[in-house]
């Protein structure tokens, strides 16, 4: 990403059908990194079940892709410079689409969790240099529509990999979700290797130049605390010894990656860029916008499914139509850049919009909630997203030049990524802990020697007795059907309640624009969305 600053524009210009078929390559190799984050959700059982793995361990199907793609998206402009971004953006996905195959073949479920990681480091690698390849592939003036047809494959990925995965497991098998991605790696394969550029890089680094301690600290710090992040809650957090010593080794790896980045002659991640004010502030909020992305597509499935009933094919279904809306803005926002206005004017208003769809949430959520509650408040994410995800990344490198441009945006990734593990980490903690509260609650008001409740329990249990159960179990199934009710009302309020804190930390990211220093009047789109 960086590097390609040093060869001229249009050298990696391309024009007509050439242009047409790199972008549907970059694109599609986009989709299939990001569908595949999501696509294993809804198959886990299915692959429990069949495997004969427990929920802890199929738990690492998804924990492994995570930490190999967080690991590989900082050093991925590194590693383009060193091999060249044509072979390397080639290798990744030959090594995406043989991880996958052998995914969909593997015979026990720790198999699956290492090919799983292989295929992360394939995919990692695929997100951020098909951002790169687009974007040089087209002129200056017209980079703007570029990165908003990249967007829509960015935006719309998440929520494809839920329905398709629900549609592939119930009508043929958990390997097809991988299998799927052989044919369409073969052809992106061909199409890289016919269509995609290299730019003319500088020297290469010599083996005793490579950063390889930064490598080290940067692998142990990242993975170590996704991990803490994706298996805390299950764990009991620092109730758990593993959890415990990798906490200590994200700190002190942490420490030792910046001491190692700051002080090496050739580091592999330059800290220096984060001096810029502008992308302090941007990273900062890509953190808060992949906290609220993916912290909401996580929420939303959860609670559809749990408590409305809903199928996996169904609650993907549901988060399409603000997808789409997304996308739909996406060429609005890049034009409106394009134009000169302000980021931090757009920035502002999609947190607001997005606290009003966290407000709706909290509104309209209740056990019996259906899907014509539900489309207009997603419709309102889709266009708070859209009016955050160019204009946050755009601010933050607007006072950026040359390679320093690059550097940054590998930043903003890196903390979207961050952000939403953070986010799906915390939430799914506070959904715990929210529920108990809440249940303690409801159950203090169901005193048994009250009229209105002995009147309900002995409804229902007429209601048993009528179905052919004896009174004394029916009388216990009133009671088990009651209990039922509270779990489920608890979790709604839960549910509730991480929608209205999570739209008051965006409502309080508002006034941080004003932090914000103005940059070029019209940045470049373009080098902005990791």
């Amino acid at each position: 990403m960086a590097a390609a600053i040093t060869a001229p524009d249009d050298d990696l210009v391309e024009y007509g059908f050439r242009r047409i078929i790199i972008t549907i390559t970059a694109v599609m190799c986009a989709l299939l990194e990001i569908v595949d984050t999501t696509i294993v959700n809804v198959a886990l059982t299915d692959m429990r079940g069949s495997l004969g793995a427990t929920l802890t361990d199929v738990a690492w199907v998804i924990t492994a892709y995570a930490i190999a793609n967080v690991i590989v998206i900082p050093m991925t402009s590194w590693l383009s410079q060193q091999f060249g971004r044509r072979n390397y953006f080639a290798v990744s996905i030959i090594i995406f689409t043989v991880a996958s195959f052998l995914c969909g073949n593997a015979d026990n479920i720790w198999e699956l969790v290492a090919f799983r990681f292989i295929q992360g480091l394939g995919g990692g690698a695929l997100l951020v240099t098909a951002q790169t390849i687009i974007t040089e592939s087209y002129p200056v003036a017209k980079r703007g529509m570029a990165q908003a047809i990249y967007g829509m494959g960015v935006i719309v990925g998440p929520t494809l990999g839920p329905p398709l995965g629900g549609y592939l497991t119930d009508n043929f098998s958990w390997p097809y979700i991988f299998y799927i991605n052989i044919p369409l790696g073969i052809i992106a394969t061909f199409l890289t290797i016919t269509f995609v550029k290299s730019p003319k890089y500088g020297e290469k680094l010599k083996a005793n130049q490579v950063d390889w301690w930064g490598i080290l600290f940067l692998a142990s710090f990242i993975g170590s605390l996704q991990f803490v992040l994706e298996h805390g809650q299950q764990d009991d957090w620092f109730n758990e010894p593993l959890i415990v010593v990798l906490s200590v080794i994200t700190v002190f790896g942490l420490l030792a990656f910046i001491w190692r980045e700051l002080t090496y002659a050739h580091p592999i991640v330059n800290l220096k860029v984060l001096n810029d004010a502008n992308l302090r502030i941007g990273t900062i909020m890509c953190f808060i916008l992949g906290f609220g992305l993916y912290g909401s597509t996580l929420v939303i499935p959860i609670y559809t499914q749990q408590i409305l009933g809903w199928t996996a094919t169904q609650s993907g279904l549901l988060l399409i139509p603000g997808s789409i809306t997304t996308a739909f803005m996406m060429p609005i926002i890049g034009n409106l850049i394009q134009k000169g206005v302000p980021q931090a004017y757009l920035i502002a208003m999609g947190f607001l919009i997005f606290f009003g769809f966290t407000f709706w949430m909290h509104e309209v959520m209740t056990p019996d909630t259906g899907a014509e509650h539900l489309f207009w408040p997603l419709i309102l994410r889709g266009i708070g997203l859209g009016l955050l995800f160019v204009p946050i990344t755009t601010m933050a490198l607007s006072t950026l030049k040359g390679k320093s441009i690059g550097e940054g945006a590998a930043f903003t990734g890196m903390m979207r990524q961050l952000g939403g593990s953070f986010g799906i980490a915390i939430i799914t903690t506070f959904i715990t802990r929210f529920s108990q509260e809440h249940r303690v609650n409801l159950v203090s008001h169901l005193d048994t020697s009250k009229l209105e409740v002995q009147q309900r329990v002995t409804q229902m249990q007429q209601g048993f007795i009528a179905k052919g159960f004896s009174p004394n179990e029916a009388l216990n199934k009133a009671y088990q059907a009651l209990d039922y009710g509270v779990m489920k009302q608890s979790t709604v309020l839960s549910y509730m309640d991480i929608f209205w804190y999570l739209g008051l930390m965006f409502l309080c990211c508002i006034p941080v624009i004003l932090f914000i220093r103005k940059g070029k009047s019209k940045i470049n789109p373009a080098d902005a969305m990791h």
